[in-house]
């Protein structure tokens, strides 16, 4: 059973605490992006550590804040439920402070779209449109999912998600106007109950530290707003789909 599989606290506390071994440069990458080996107590894996000195400047999000927003997703995927993202931590590196991803071995020969048009993975693709729309996703490329070689769909790249401003681009406009499936409206009314209960303010304030306040407000209004309309999202005035798509 692969570390992905099992998905045990042990895995976190390897990419928290685990010595790291970079071992080299990954292809294709937008940002500096290291293939690292990473061990602790008896836990080895691979994983994508990605430095905050080596974000490239964009004009919409704020220098150095990407890292952190790719920790917030994982979190956010956690929390509604739909396990999506691969375990992420933030942690200082060889190359300071910086997102740990544990690696998913995969198929690089398949990515969303050649998923969605196998089938098999509609309540997936249903549930990763949703959190498309909840963390404002600016980038969903098709190549931004993995077919695991544990048979899941993963998610990764989410360093420019949470924007305050209406910005998701994706290429999964499938499902305009269509009503979120019963289990995806269970998951997003049981994370809006988990925000709002004071006994469990673990989530929310986490976010406070990964984003910016006016981030974690416009989430919470997103979700406010899911629920009450209960369909998946139009396109704003912006660019809907990202470049390349793949």
């Amino acid at each position: 059973m692969s570390l992905a599989e099992t998905h045990d606290i042990r895995v976190l506390e390897a990419l928290r605490y685990g010595d790291i071994l970079v071992e080299g440069m990954l292809p294709y990458s937008s940002n500096f992006t290291l293939l690292a080996w990473v061990e602790h107590e008896g836990i080895g894996t691979h994983a994508v550590y990605k430095p905050r000195r080596g974000e490239r400047p964009l004009w919409d999000f704020p220098q150095g804040t990407l890292c952190f927003r790719e920790v917030a997703a994982y979190l956010v995927s956690e929390a509604v439920g739909f396990g999506l993202v691969p375990p992420t931590v933030i942690r200082d590196g060889p190359h300071g402070v910086g997102a740990i991803q544990l690696f998913i071995d995969h198929d690089p020969e398949e990515h969303l779209l050649t998923m969605h048009g196998a089938g098999g993975y509609e309540s997936d693709i249903l549930r990763l449109a949703a959190f498309d729309y909840l963390v404002n996703n600016a980038d969903r490329k098709s190549g931004h999912c993995l077919k695991g070689e544990d048979g899941r769909l993963w998610a990764i790249d989410h360093g420019i998600c949470f924007h305050e401003e209406y910005k998701l681009r994706t290429v999964l406009w499938d499902f305009i106007g269509q009503p979120f499936p019963p289990d995806v409206l269970h998951a997003l009314r049981a994370l809006r109950q988990r925000i709002q209960n004071p006994r469990t303010p673990d989530l929310k304030r986490t976010l406070k530290h990964l984003l910016m306040a006016s981030e974690v407000r416009a989430l919470v209004q997103r979700l406010e707003y899911m629920i009450a309309t209960g369909i998946y999202p139009r396109p704003g005035n912006g660019p809907a789909i990202p470049w390349p798509p793949v």
